[in-house]
């Protein structure tokens, strides 16, 4: 099993910054693509960054230029930073593993969640 530790969300105003971290540990042999996702209320959950073990980034046109992605493979940790909040990028934002564990299986993992608010 996989356990996966996110932290670092929280209440900031509009134009503000918040770092979020997510750490895995257990049964991992190594760690192919980390990733964000975030649901609003009443929506579905959607993707905000991914990066993989290579350190090649992808993410969402909407937080393009303010978030930035991050990984230390050395602690199995993957790291948001997001600047300028805006209200719109209120969620609970999810980490997301993609990893391979020891016994050479191909397994998905999904964080608690994190809640953001951009609020005034």
């Amino acid at each position: 099993q996989v356990q996966l530790v996110e932290s670092g969300g929280g209440l900031v105003q509009p134009g503000g910054s918040l770092r979020l971290s997510c750490a895995a540990s257990g049964n991992i042999f190594s760690i192919n693509v980390m990733g964000w996702y975030r649901q609003a209320p009443g929506k579905q959950r959607e993707l905000v960054t991914t990066i993989t073990s290579g350190g090649a980034t992808n993410y969402a046109d909407s937080v393009k230029g303010r978030f930035t992605i991050s990984r230390d493979n050395a602690k199995n940790t993957v790291y948001l930073r997001m600047n300028s909040l805006k209200p719109e990028d209120t969620a609970v934002y999810y980490c997301n593993v993609r990893l391979t564990d020891l016994g050479g299986g191909f397994r998905e993992y999904w964080g608690q969640g994190t809640q953001v608010i951009v609020s005034s």
